[in-house]
């Protein structure tokens, strides 16, 4: 089984994913941010195309193929439940990642957290990140495409603690490990 967390940063998608491997027999949390650092560590700027040069490692072509092929290779190895939290608010990327994890589980399921910007953003001060920052500067622009698109089943986390939110979506699963 595949769960995919969305949601713009600060809405609660990594301690929704904590609550929810302590549910989940067999499971462990994926984050795909790593293979992104890891791509802003090793591509130096001068080699990046025009268009990879954003500032937002979702941008290099080559990030949403190993987010795929990296969950590919973490499910068959080890054969765990991947509950992977990202933001995500691009729909293509979205669509070949989502797509690309059906393809290894057909038991792949995403919630997208939701709040209001207010919400967010106090939480993302709770956190410790600084008003302006790259986080901050995010929350427009994700909650503008989560009302463009549908990301699958919406979970309103404003008036839902962590653990609520947790327990929405585990109750939500097919069937429980």
């Amino acid at each position: 089984m595949i769960i995919m967390i969305n949601g713009a940063f600060g809405v609660g998608k990594t301690t929704t994913a904590q609550r929810l491997q302590q549910r989940i027999h067999n499971s462990m949390i994926y984050d795909p941010e790593e293979p992104g650092f890891m791509l802003r560590k090793i591509i130096p700027d001068t080699v990046l195309h025009e268009h990879e040069r954003t500032g937002d490692f979702q941008d290099i072509n080559i990030w949403k193929y190993l987010v795929v092929d990296v969950a590919g290779h973490l499910h068959r190895q080890y054969g765990k439940h991947l509950i992977i939290p990202m933001t995500i608010y691009k729909w293509e990327y979205f669509e070949y990642i989502h797509k690309g994890l059906q393809h290894l589980s057909q038991d792949t399921f995403h919630f997208c957290l939701i709040a209001d910007q207010m919400t967010i953003h106090q939480r993302l001060l709770q956190r410790g990140e600084a008003e302006g920052s790259w986080a901050f500067a995010q929350t427009e622009r994700c909650l503008a495409a989560y009302n463009q698109y549908h990301f699958a089943e919406y979970v309103d986390t404003h008036s839902r603690n962590e653990q609520q939110v947790a327990e929405y979506i585990y109750a939500k699963l097919p069937y429980h490990t």
